[in-house]
């Protein structure tokens, strides 16, 4: 029996993978939903949903429609099609690059405030670059597109752009799972919502990844058919390998982590967590 002195266990690099992604998400997925940024595409002469798919994708150079629709997984390949390649004859890939870049830094100067010259970004920013170095590119190809970047200068960009790679090594890694889980791309959408603890509602889910009510109830068809689903929720055999593609998922991004000290993988979290606090609470995301 332990007693009260007894530190607890060091997390697995598969715990902290999940425990630090949770935290540090809002820190990436804000700039998918910032005005400014919304704003740069359409003065390039791209608007609504493409500037999205252009944006993200521009790291990996002008790529056709259909890598785009391999590396998102979850949408719709035709309204992929309706956006690329026609957003890089407005503007090159690298012109989105830059123009992402500047709305990411003006949007967390506006939503930080001075928190943005605070020697704790300045750590945050060294812990975060150095998880980030930890990533391995092989079978990643979005997290490698954004590894080519240069990395930026001041600390809350080397921040945003570390928590932007941990986060695609992190996607590259769950569409790898999925695939081996045979789960497609509405499909998983769908597990995804029968999971009910995503934040999105299931019909934001559909309408923002352009999946019609045909083509969703098909993919609940088939779901059904494999014992997955009953109605609107998972049955026991669809909840056990929903938490296999998780489980894989954690171990896929566990790389950053393994050689990271769990005291410096924490700490990291604790301080990112109010700058996270602050995005989720402004009111981008509603």
């Amino acid at each position: 029996m332990s007693d009260a002195t007894t530190p607890p266990a060091p997390l697995t690099a598969a715990a902290l993978a999940r425990k630090v992604w949770r935290t540090l998400e809002p820190v990436h997925a804000f700039i998918y939903f910032a005005p400014l940024a919304t704003a740069a595409y359409r003065e390039l002469g791209v608007g609504g949903q493409a500037g999205y798919f252009a944006s993200r994708a521009a790291a990996m150079g002008p790529v056709p429609a259909e890598v785009v629709v391999a590396t998102f997984y979850n949408f719709n390949p035709r309204i992929v099609h309706a956006a690329i390649p026609a957003a890089w004859q407005a503007a090159t890939p690298e012109q989105f690059v830059v123009a992402r870049r500047a709305a990411a830094d003006s949007s967390l100067r506006d939503l930080l405030g001075d928190g943005v010259d605070s020697p704790e970004m300045a750590e945050a920013a060294s812990l975060a670059r150095r998880a980030a170095e930890g990533c391995t590119p092989e079978g990643r190809a979005l997290y490698a597109g954004h590894a080519s970047l240069d990395w930026p200068t001041e600390p809350h960009m080397v921040l945003w752009h570390a928590v932007t790679l941990l986060r695609e090594h992190r996607g590259d890694g769950h569409i790898a799972a999925l695939v081996a889980a045979g789960i497609d791309g509405c499909e998983s959408l769908v597990t995804h919502g029968a999971a009910r603890d995503n934040v999105l509602p299931i019909g934001i889910l559909q309408s923002t990844r352009g999946w019609d009510d045909r083509a969703w109830q098909a993919a609940k068809d088939r779901l059904t058919a494999r014992g997955l689903l009953e109605g609107e929720e998972l049955t026991p055999a669809g909840a056990d390998l929903r938490a296999q593609v998780e489980s894989q998922t954690d171990r896929a991004a566990s790389a950053p982590w393994s050689t990271m000290a769990n005291a410096d993988a924490l700490r990291l979290r604790e301080l990112v967590r109010p700058y996270s606090r602050t995005i989720m609470s402004s009111g981008l995301f509603v």
